[in-house]
């Protein structure tokens, strides 16, 4: 059984330290730098560019594209992969809550 071990996340300008088995660090590096270019990919277009703001939209626009992904007609194995994928997500998006929650406090 594995370990959580802190890894440390940098979103835009604010950096986060998230716990996270050693086996997933690399996809949460991999999810953080894909979320990251997407916040700054909106923060380019926003009239009001704050942090949370930028995060909510990020997500909801991650959420519109998983979707739109998921109405496409796929085989049984893309399904499966869709599964794991959406597991991750839900537990990516648990961890960055946590993260997101310490920070405020």
């Amino acid at each position: 059984m594995s370990t959580n071990e802190p890894v440390s996340l940098r979103l835009i300008d604010r950096e986060f330290l998230i716990a996270c088995p050693p086996e997933e660090r690399d996809g949460l590096l991999e999810a953080a730098s894909f979320l990251d270019r997407k916040m700054r990919e909106l923060r380019a277009h926003a009239k009001t560019p704050g942090f949370d703001r930028l995060a909510v939209l990020a997500a909801i626009s991650i959420t519109h594209e998983y979707l739109q992904l998921q109405k496409q007609p796929s085989n049984t194995s893309v399904n499966v992969a869709e599964s794991d994928i959406a597991d991750g997500l839900a537990t990516l998006r648990r961890k960055l809550e946590a993260a997101l929650d310490a920070q405020l406090k």
